[in-house]
């Protein structure tokens, strides 16, 4: 790389919703793998062991959830990066083609409120993880520490979404590297807390109950990042490897996290006392078996690997947030939303309650019209056989149009059957889900498919569908305009 370009790092990106011109398109498809393994070796990955035996089921069933539930979701998003490679924009202006101009501010507000709210609870669990192992080392885990905390962990993920793209993927292979490395060292220092004899004899759930815990890994995985996979991949050259776009994004995103569940699984399947401890701090309770000496290295890796992710997700928030149609350039967006995700820190850490459910209702709400959007542009990308008309993406009168009605009434429905068929019984404020289950025989009076959550499902299958079958037309209408 040139000393032009490594110079970049430290300066404001200029691009925005802009293409992408072909002079500053770099590359190769294999440093895919470094910003979606950054962004998911986090140690929160641990955490998700409790979570999904917390549908209760058994460890082997765990395994199955976890292995399909992040590879499956992995492999949507480097579906979804292909656009990027074909049409040099962000995700949420390739969207425009399927969407429409206008029409596609309905996906760029969803898009929005999920990545701020990830980059929210990342943050969450940063500040929670610090104050946790501090106070253990009898250095105080009060509010002072939580506030210096708060602080540190905002200014590096705001000061990345800020200055961009090339600090954003030199930032990434740092974090990859030692946190990677300092993930191994916990996984062997509480490896003698494994007991396989507990774990092996964990109940099997029923298949409801392990399609459920798929489709909330799913959500808590890939579906959380779909709507940015094409934001990186959008700098590659266009006569980059497809395939293998779609096999680093797929590969680098789900390595870790298969990893870090499995050895989850083993570590919550061993105590009943730490899954629950995670239901409160997710990342703050897996310091609990750690020697004192590996504490603060323990910080370090748990507040990098929660910074990488939350890093990708301002990077990306500030895009949907300028799709959506705020006038202003792509840094101020970024702060915009530092702003918004400092302030609902402030709110869950100093005045908030129990995490896990409110968590839950989170990624289960948000995946079902991110699901839906999801299926409706992986049909749309799939219908396409040439690369996208990059000056009709910005013109309400182009070939992509004003607003297309199909997509937007397909997203619109998708999601009101998809909430219908979902339940947050840990989120008072979500009870009003769930409203189709009675009608369909699916509530827990006529078994426990309530809790499969095939609302997200239902969603992402239904918006590919409609769009593969009833959007062909247009897009073949699209791409016969000269």
């Amino acid at each position: 790389m040139s000393e032009q370009v490594e110079s970049r790092g430290f300066s404001v990106e200029s691009n925005g919703l802009n293409v992408i011109a072909d002079a500053d398109r770099k590359g190769r498809p294999s440093q895919l793998f470094w910003p979606w393994f950054g962004a998911n070796v986090s140690v929160l990955g641990l955490s998700y062991g409790a979570f999904v035996l917390g549908f209760g089921i058994s460890f082997w069933q765990g395994v199955v959830a976890g292995v399909i539930g992040v590879a499956f979701s992995f492999l949507l998003c480097g579906l979804i990066a292909l656009a990027g490679k074909r049409g040099s924009a962000p995700t949420l202006v390739l969207s425009r083609a399927a969407f429409g101009v206008r029409g596609n501010k309905l996906p760029s507000l969803v898009s929005w409120v999920l990545t701020v709210g990830w980059e929210t609870v990342l943050t969450i669990l940063a500040t929670l993880a610090t104050a946790t192992v501090f106070e253990r080392l009898g250095w105080g885990g009060g509010t002072v520490t939580k506030v210096i905390a708060l602080l540190v962990v905002g200014v590096l993920i705001v000061a990345c979404g800020v200055l961009g793209f090339d600090l954003i993927m030199r930032a990434q292979t740092i974090i990859t590297v030692v946190t990677g490395v300092l993930t191994v060292v916990y996984i062997v220092l509480v490896a003698d807390k494994i007991h396989w004899s507990t774990v092996s004899h964990l109940e099997h759930g029923s298949t409801q109950q392990l399609i459920g815990a798929v489709v909330f890994v799913m959500t808590g995985f890939g579906l959380g990042w779909v709507n940015a996979a094409a934001d990186y991949s959008r700098y590659l050259p266009r006569a980059s490897s497809s395939r293998g776009v779609v096999g680093w994004t797929t590969f680098g995103g789900s390595v870790a996290p298969i990893v870090l569940l499995l050895f989850g699984l083993l570590l919550a399947g061993s105590s009943e006392d730490l899954s629950t401890a995670i239901g409160a701090d997710p990342i703050g309770a897996l310091a609990a078996a750690l020697p004192t000496w590996f504490l603060v290295p323990f910080v370090i890796v748990a507040v990098l690997g929660l910074v990488g992710g939350a890093v990708l997700d301002i990077y990306s928030s500030g895009l949907a947030l300028l799709s959506i149609g705020l006038p202003a350039p792509r840094y101020v967006a970024a702060l915009i939303d530092g702003v918004v995700m400092i302030a609902g820190t402030i709110y869950v850490v100093f005045f908030g309650t129990e995490f896990f459910g409110q968590f839950q209702g989170f990624l289960i709400t948000l995946g079902v019209p991110i699901a839906a959007w999801c299926g409706i542009m992986l049909a749309d990308i799939a219908t396409r056989r040439s690369d996208y008309a990059e000056r009709d993406l910005y013109d309400a009168i182009g070939r992509y149009g004003d607003i297309r009605w199909l997509p937007v009434l397909t997203m619109i429905v998708a999601t009101g059957i998809g909430w219908g068929l979902v339940v947050n019984t840990y989120a008072s404020w979500l009870a009003w889900q769930g409203y189709l289950l009675g009608p369909f025989g699916l509530g827990p009076k006529d078994g426990s498919w309530a809790y499969a959550n095939l609302g997200v499902l239902v969603a992402l299958v239904l918006g590919f569908l409609v769009q593969r079958i009833a959007g062909a037309r247009a897009v073949r209408h699209q791409e016969a305009i000269a």
